[in-house]
């Protein structure tokens, strides 16, 4: 079942829980270092009222630890080494003992039947060196979403530490690949964050490309060849329900939304030159943005929707350029060796992040939206394709490698900190490619 289908039946409860005490709070971590260590934290099993939902508690906070985990900035400790068993109902841990195991964070919690197939899942996250709560939370759910229940809770623990916003209760449009190098399927699919709860969306007799998320994550765009004709398309995630987003002159590709979700954005290629047009969904109004004998294309809206970064090689090489929404002060930000493709602006409007080729290997990178502060973080024979988490600390994107023959280059979908560590592979059934992350999933 998609999340789409229940998001409707989730209730958050934000509770002034007892013994909170924000001013002594230590349990805290600078993400803005390169190499911060990571919090231990314990993150034991929720207590349980009775047997019927004891298993689901453990199977929730094992998400929740997984993902602080994959974040790079928690080492959650082994249950082996926990010394105090916490039972249903009780108040306050007993401090001494986790702080003996070396735990500077303590997750507890308690699951309980609400009848009709529903749970109340209570947690409260300490920081035990100071003895104090800094936050905690109530839910209200069906039993079916444990796991989105797993990965806000995970969201609240990494916000009240970091004081950044999380990215785990989110999802994962990407393109699953496979069959031979000269034959190759490509599916739509999605997945959570983590790559829980995966689904094809398409069943492979089209082509499809250049996957992309609406702002209120229940609709993708993309780009599909029924023959040898590309169009773009707009489905419902929840409905599976697809519609052409419009028929157009021309080839057209690299379809983006703009961050409000009332306009997309795309390259169409006609009479051998390749210009920026802009849609309006509601009354289907297209508009040329730019108007060059070169290509322009891959655009990307600001998130205040007042500017548009894109590639071009009106120049004579690929490069990133920035205009105003209107095409007007066009302004290249590019001036490294190599060629650029591929950039999208961060939801926190600070950051750009982009496809470089250089000496024969490709990178990740980022640089502000004036070009300055440019750095790559990632590098391989072929990494492409960035995308954001919704906070704006994490970029996934598709690593492959070289094809043999007949026998194609593997693909996979990874995620880095833009501090340009801690590298983590997300692992899909098939070879993975062209990954959009959503934003946070709505209530």
């Amino acid at each position: 079942m998609l999340r789409s289908r229940f998001l409707s039946f989730l209730t958050v409860l934000f509770a002034a829980l007892a013994f909170s005490s924000a001013a002594s709070a230590q349990l805290e971590v600078n993400i803005n270092q390169a190499t911060p260590d990571p919090i231990p934290i314990a993150v034991p099993a929720l207590s349980a009222q009775d047997a019927s939902t004891a298993g689901l508690g453990k199977e929730i906070m094992a998400v929740v630890a997984a993902d602080l985990e994959r974040s790079g900035l928690f080492r959650p400790i082994p249950e082996s080494a926990f010394i105090e068993k916490l039972t249903f109902g009780q108040t306050l841990p007993r401090f001494p003992d986790w702080r003996q195991i070396n735990a500077q964070g303590l997750v507890t919690g308690t699951i309980e039947n609400s009848g009709a197939g529903q749970v109340k899942v209570t947690f409260r996250l300490w920081d035990v060196l100071a003895e104090t709560q800094k936050t905690g939370k109530e839910f209200n759910t069906l039993t079916g979403n444990w796991r989105r229940v797993a990965h806000l809770i995970a969201d609240e623990i990494y916000k009240s530490t970091t004081g950044e916003g999380g990215y785990f209760d989110t999802r994962v449009v990407y393109v699953a690949e496979s069959g031979p190098a000269k034959r190759r399927i490509k599916r739509l699919a999605i997945m959570d964050q983590d790559g829980a709860n995966h689904k094809f969306l398409t069943d492979g007799k089209n082509l499809v490309l250049t996957p992309r998320f609406s702002p209120n994550s229940q609709e993708v765009l993309y780009m599909a060849y029924q023959g040898r004709s590309p169009k773009v398309y707009l489905r419902d995630l929840q409905t599976g329900r697809e519609q052409v987003v419009g028929t157009f002159e021309g080839m057209s590709f690299a379809p983006r939304f703009s961050f409000d979700g009332k306009k997309v954005i795309m390259s169409i290629a006609k009479n051998g030159v390749t210009n920026i047009h802009e849609m309006n969904l509601a009354t289907k109004a297209m508009r040329q943005v730019t108007n060059s004998n070169g290509i322009d294309t891959s655009p990307s809206y600001s998130p205040d929707g007042k500017q548009i970064v894109f590639n071009s090689d009106r120049g004579g090489s690929q490069q990133i350029y920035v205009m105003n929404a209107d095409g007007s002060g066009v302004k290249r930000i590019s001036f490294e060796k190599g060629n650029y493709s591929t950039p999208v602006w961060s939801p926190r409007g600070d950051l750009i992040a982009f496809t470089k080729m250089t000496g024969g290997q490709f990178y990740i990178g980022v640089m502000r939206p004036d070009g300055t502060g440019e750095r790559t973080i990632t590098s391989s024979w072929l990494d492409e394709g960035p995308t954001w988490a919704p906070n704006g600390r994490v970029i996934m994107f598709s690593r492959g490698e070289r094809s043999r023959g007949a026998t194609p280059g593997r693909s996979k979908v990874y995620s880095i900190d833009i501090t340009g560590r801690n590298l983590r592979e997300v692992i899909t059934p098939t070879d993975a490619s062209d990954p959009a992350w959503s934003p946070l999933l709505r209530y």
